[in-house]
């Protein structure tokens, strides 16, 4: 490829931003901070809990079928940013259970196109650019699409508006997104290795304890960033507390990876993924502790400022020993990722009580973090140091 057909890397990196913005913040999350919402509208905690698991459930399926197709990565994020803001579109025309599972799922399958897409095809141009340690801005897109879509969810809560407005207006920031990313995703740093033999001869041995550790991280994670909102409803009958508690965690999630970026040039991703999961197990736990204000936003502080640190830092090592086939490694992480959090909600399901619905499941949330953060530490082998920033 020429240089000026290059995509250079501050546009990469606000690409990147705004296409985890909506294929994540709103594509995947946005229905957390909406749930109080469609909750007050009649919808019962068990049909969420079932919308909620239709979204996981394609977030796998469009993982895997990243896995088998092996798509250019920009090719990927395109499909999914289109369908991402067709399937939120569709929320506002509050349609019943059945339609809506229809739409949460497709909005899962698009989801996971986003970020394999997106993450391959920026983190390849800063790759390219001598830039990996910019990957931060990139990835503060996920807390930025959750922070926009808790805000807006918020204020509808204060000014008693119903779900739709909230998802058409999202659906249209979601549109306008694929808009402006269309062009430059038309562009990728690097072809998919072609692997004929089958999907899993595209991913070297050596990236499956990491697949491994990702699913663990999907697991832990999952039960505060789909019931927190819900949950501090339940404890805190004041829309301006239980409504600020996604926000926050979005927030977190944006300012996290800005700051733990050049931590993982001085102490590689390996390191800086294992402390994200112990910091996370705190606050997965925090709630089994406390059901006070102060808890649950601490909560939403140590998880919503840990799980995209481990994303990233999660994805930047499977890259790194997967560099051959970048596209199919992104998406055997995702798909694991995308296992774990499905199985979430199961075990709430399994584990719950009557008189306490979260203090097992965040129990056994916690522990499987712990031994994902023992197992990369554990494991942890040499580096090569990422390069640093390009002074030009």
């Amino acid at each position: 490829m020429d240089d000026k057909d290059a995509v250079p890397a501050r546009r990469a990196s606000a690409v990147g931003l705004l296409g985890l913005a909506s294929g994540m913040g709103i594509g995947r999350f946005a229905f957390t901070p909406l749930l109080p919402l469609m909750q007050a509208e009649g919808l019962s905690l068990a049909a969420g809990s079932q919308l909620a698991a239709a979204n996981y459930l394609g977030y796998l399926g469009g993982a895997l079928a990243c896995m088998a197709l092996n798509p250019r990565a920009g090719a990927a994020a395109r499909a999914g940013l289109l369908g991402v803001a067709v399937c939120t579109l569709a929320m506002a025309a509050s349609p019943g259970v059945v339609v809506a599972w229809l739409w949460r799922f497709a909005a899962g399958v698009c989801s996971a196109f986003v970020l394999v897409g997106v993450s391959a095809w920026a983190m390849g141009w800063l790759a390219k650019a001598g830039r990996p340690g910019a990957a931060g801005g990139v990835f503060a897109g996920v807390g930025v699409g959750m922070a926009v879509a808790g805000g807006m969810a918020w204020m509808s809560g204060l000014l008693a508006w119903p779900a739709a407005p909230t998802w058409a207006g999202l659906g249209l920031l979601a549109a306008a997104v694929a808009a402006v990313a269309w062009r430059p995703l038309g562009k990728d740093a690097a072809l998919p290795a072609p692997s004929p033999q089958g999907a899993a001869d595209g991913v070297p041995r050596a990236v499956w304890p990491l697949v491994a550790c990702y699913g663990a991280l999907g697991f832990g994670y999952i039960l505060p960033a789909t019931f927190l909102p819900a949950l501090a409803r339940l404890w805190v009958d004041d829309a301006r507390v239980f409504g600020a508690v996604w926000p926050v965690f979005g927030v977190a999630a944006a300012l996290s990876t800005l700051v733990a970026a050049p931590l993982l040039v001085r102490h590689g991703a390996r390191m800086v993924w294992a402390a994200a999961m112990g910091v996370m197990a705190v606050g997965v736990l925090l709630p089994v502790v406390s059901t006070q204000p102060l808890a649950l936003v601490l909560s939403a502080v140590c998880v919503g400022g840990t799980f995209m640190v481990a994303t990233m830092a999660g994805l930047q090592e499977a890259r790194r020993l997967g560099s051959a086939a970048p596209t199919r490694v992104m998406a055997a992480m995702t798909a694991a990722f995308a296992t774990g959090q499905w199985l979430g909600p199961l075990t709430v399901g399994a584990l719950a009580r009557a008189d306490d619905p979260i203090a097992r499941p965040s129990l056994l949330a916690a522990t499987v973090l712990l031994m994902a953060m023992v197992a990369l530490l554990w494991r942890r082998r040499p580096e090569v140091p990422m390069p640093r920033k390009d002074p030009a």
